[in-house]
């Protein structure tokens, strides 16, 4: 698909809509309820996390105030466009903007994670608790409210993905299903992963404990993750270790699952290695 700019998103989904309504008759009252009666972004992803959502005490109206309510911020719907650019421009299987906001449970678990974690900033501990459950009893994806997750993120598929709730997720992430950010047994206090900027994480992949994974770097699918990983590095295995270097600055953009051929990570690591030992002396 071609991609258009972030003010251009909303529009496009109408559009995507309205053919959609026209070329499939039975999907008109879906796609109206859903996005064509709406004047904006936040109002249909309201209507879109409220049908998925509510249950027997909690109605999609609560569910979708709770919503407009969250996203009035500014700073969540960019957030919101920038995860929907980067499905669209992320995932080949993607046929439009209008696919991730109305069929794509990764994305729409993520959306509904914000409106938790926005309401656990305002106070309001017990109903952010109460979805985060929903939210996992629905699209099989279990992330703490209390984790910090940044923008221009893609779960795909996100099936059995668990994100703790001393998490932190920088900007521009992606990783497949069945990813586990969590700790590594009883220990109290911050005791899960630092993701930086870029990273991509392979399907199965556990990276577990309070450790950081450096910008740009590369986890293998099925790969166990216990200590650090150097920016711009890919790791593999159980225990993960050092494989290569990813072909890319930012995996994560490219989604490039393969691991890139063996080159020599000796001088970087061990550069890595004595830069990090300088930080922390000084720390």
């Amino acid at each position: 698909m071609t991609p258009v700019s972030d003010h251009e998103v909303w529009a496009q989904i109408q559009r995507e809509a309205a053919r959609d309504a026209h070329e499939e008759p039975v999907l008109r009252a879906h796609l109206t309820k859903l996005i064509l009666r709406h004047d904006s972004l936040p109002a249909a992803l309201a209507a879109v996390l409220g049908a998925k959502l509510a249950a027997a005490y909690v109605s999609a109206e609560q569910i979708a105030a709770l919503t407009r309510e969250a996203f009035a911020d500014p700073e969540l719907e960019r957030a919101l466009i920038a995860d929907l650019q980067a499905v669209a421009t992320r995932d080949p299987a993607c046929r439009g903007y209008s696919s991730p906001l109305l069929h794509f449970k990764g994305f729409q678990a993520l959306q509904a994670y914000r409106v938790a974690h926005s309401l656990l900033l305002s106070g309001r501990e017990s109903l952010a608790s109460y979805l985060q459950g929903r939210i996992s009893e629905v699209f099989a994806v279990d992330i703490h409210p209390a984790a910090r997750i940044g923008k221009g993120i893609m779960f795909d598929h996100a099936t059995s993905v668990v994100i703790g709730a001393t998490a932190v997720v920088d900007d521009d992430f992606s990783m497949l299903h069945e990813v586990t950010l969590g700790g590594t047994g009883k220990e109290d206090g911050d005791r899960h992963p630092k993701i930086g900027r870029g990273v991509m994480i392979g399907a199965g992949a556990k990276v577990l404990g309070n450790i950081k994974v450096g910008d740009g770097a590369k986890i293998g699918a099925g790969s166990v993750v216990l200590d650090p990983v150097p920016p711009h590095v890919t790791v593999a295995g159980i225990p993960a270790k050092p494989v290569s270097f990813p072909a890319h600055s930012f995996p994560a953009l490219e989604m490039d699952q393969s691991f890139d051929g063996e080159r020599d990570l000796v001088d970087s690591l061990a550069r890595w290695e004595s830069e990090a030992e300088s930080e922390s002396e000084r720390a």
